[in-house]
């Protein structure tokens, strides 16, 4: 997922998600690119091909970690694992 982008990263936006208790997709700039992904408090997991992740099935993102991620966007889900995770996300363009 994560590749060497050359160049300067121009900022496009910011995003905290703080209710994960069901499948929830980003709201993703027009021209945003990549996308930095933080899991607060609680882990949180996800999938890419635009299905929707359970606390069970899906790629698993423990809290703390960034994800860069420069694939589809619009096609990332996250839901919590436990109550109370939060998700940090910056974009980029």
């Amino acid at each position: 997922m994560s590749s060497i982008i050359l160049g300067t990263r121009l900022t496009k936006g910011y995003q905290q998600l703080t209710s994960l208790s069901s499948a929830t997709a980003l709201t993703v700039p027009t021209d945003a690119r990549i996308a930095l992904i933080q899991a607060e408090d609680q882990s949180v997991r996800w999938r890419d091909d635009g299905i929707d992740p359970t606390t069970t099935v899906g790629m698993l993102m423990p809290s703390t970690v960034v994800l860069e991620y420069d694939g589809q966007l619009a096609n990332l889900r996250f839901i919590e694992v436990t109550a109370s995770a939060k998700l940090n996300v910056s974009y980029y363009g």
